[in-house]
C-alpha cells in the first residue's frame, strides 16, 4: 500500500446512477447541477471527478446528456484543486484534435486534467450518427493506434505516424504543457484486449465495482503483463450506501433496488444496445446491485466502520482512487465525506496500517 488513497465522484452527466424514478433525486443532468456537484465535491475534500462521455443519454434518447469535454473545460476554469477526468471514445475524435483539446484543458486547469480512454459499448451512439461500430476487438486495435498518437502529442513530441487508420506528418502541438510531462491517462475495460492496452499505454486502470477477491485477481493479472512505463496504478468504481448500522444500509439498498426495478423497460433497451462482448455487461449480471460500472458490486454497503474497513482492504490490494456514486447524490456525497473520510484517515494512521505499507 504505497499510493495515496484518493476519492472521486462520478459527475451526473446523465442523471441518477441507481434509479431514474427516485422522488428523492429527480432527474437532472444539467450543466448547472453538475457544476454545483463538482464544486461541492471539491469543497468537501474529494480529489477527482470523472465526466463520462456520451453523445446521447444511454438510458433514454429523449433524456438530457451533458457533454463531457466542454463541461471539463468549464470546470477547469471554475475549480482550483480537484482532478478533472474526461472520458473519450477514440472513434469520435481524430487524435490530433483530441490532443489539442486535452492540452488546452490542461492549461486552463493548471495541470489537473486527465483522459479516460474507453473503447465504447453503446451501439446506438454510433449508428445514429452514421459512424462505424466495429467489432469489440477491432475497436481496441483502433484505440491502441489512437492512444499511441495522443500520448505522444500531449507529451510534446513531434509525431510522424502512418497506419491503416492515421497519417500524421511532423505533427506537433503548441503551446506545450508547462505543468508536467503530460496529462494522466486512465483506461477502462476488463477484456483481454483492454488489459493489454492499459499495460502498454495507461497510467491508471479503472476497474468496475466487484468483490475484493475478483479485484485482486484482475490486478494480479495485469501486473504480470510486460510494461516499460512506471508501475501501473489502479482505480475502482463503487456505489456507496453507508449508515450508522449495516441493517440501515441494507434497507436503503433494497429500497433502491425496488426503485431501479421500475426502470426495467429502459434497462432492456439499454442491454439490447450494448455490445454483448463488453465485459462490464457480464460483471453487472452477476448479482442484484444498483449503480453503473459495477455499482454496489464492490460491497461498499454497510455501517460506516464496515465501509471504511472495506475501502482499506481494497487499498491494500493497490486501489489508489475510488470513483464513487451515490443516490441522492449530493446528500450522500456529503455524508461520506463527514463519516468515512475521518475513519479512513484514522485507520491509515494506525500502527498496523503503517506496518503494512
Amino acid at each position: 500500500m504505497t499510493e495515496t488513497l484518493r476519492f472521486g465522484v462520478w459527475a451526473a452527466v446523465h442523471g441518477s446512477r441507481a434509479a431514474l424514478q427516485d422522488p428523492d433525486e429527480p432527474f437532472d443532468a444539467s450543466w448547472e447541477r453538475n457544476k454545483r456537484l463538482v464544486l461541492e465535491a471539491e469543497a468537501l475534500g474529494y480529489d477527482s471527478t470523472l465526466i463520462a462521455q456520451h453523445t446521447f443519454n444511454p438510458h433514454r434518447p429523449d433524456f438530457d446528456q451533458l457533454d463531457a469535454w466542454t463541461a471539463a473545460a468549464a470546470l477547469a476554469a471554475l475549480t482550483t484543486r480537484i482532478e478533472l477526468i474526461a472520458a473519450i471514445k477514440p472513434q469520435l475524435f481524430h487524435p490530433a484534435v483530441l490532443a489539442k483539446m486535452a492540452l488546452q484543458i490542461e492549461a486552463i486547469s493548471k495541470g489537473r486534467f486527465a483522459i479516460n480512454l474507453v473503447n465504447a459499448w453503446n451501439k446506438v451512439e454510433f449508428e445514429r450518427t452514421g459512424l462505424n461500430f466495429a467489432e469489440h476487438d477491432d475497436r481496441y486495435v483502433y484505440g491502441r493506434d489512437w492512444i499511441s498518437i495522443v500520448s505522444r502529442l500531449i507529451a510534446g513530441e513531434s509525431v510522424t505516424h502512418q497506419s491503416e487508420n492515421f497519417d500524421l506528418k511532423d505533427c506537433a502541438l503548441f503551446p506545450r504543457n508547462t505543468y508536467r510531462a503530460r496529462p494522466t491517462i486512465y483506461v477502462g475495460g476488463e477484456s483481454t484486449p483492454a488489459r493489454d492496452l492499459v499495460a502498454d499505454h495507461g497510467d491508471v486502470w479503472f476497474i468496475n465495482g466487484q468483490p475484493l477477491e475478483d479485484v485482486a485477481a484482475l490486478i494480479a493479472d495485469v501486473r504480470r503483463r510486460p510494461r516499460r512505463a512506471p508501475p501501473l496504478r489502479f482505480g475502482l468504481s463503487a456505489f456507496v450506501i453507508a449508515r450508522e448500522t449495516a441493517a440501515e444500509a441494507h434497507e436503503v439498498h433494497e429500497h433502491l433496488i425496488a426503485l431501479a426495478a421500475k426502470d426495467a423497460p429502459v434497462r432492456t433497451v439499454q442491454r439490447a444496445n450494448t455490445d454483448p462482448k463488453v465485459v462490464m455487461l457480464q460483471t453487472l449480471a452477476k448479482a442484484p446491485r444498483v449503480g453503473s460500472n459495477g455499482g454496489t458490486g464492490a460491497g461498499l454497503v454497510g455501517s460506516y466502520d464496515e465501509v471504511a474497513e472495506r475501502i482499506q482492504a481494497f487499498h491494500a490490494l493497490g486501489i489508489e482512487l475510488f470513483m464513487l456514486q451515490f443516490q441522492p447524490f449530493e446528500a450522500e456525497m456529503a455524508r461520506f465525506a463527514r463519516e468515512i473520510f475521518p475513519r479512513v484517515k484514522r485507520d491509515a494512521a494506525s500502527p498496523k496500517a503503517r506496518a503494512s505499507s
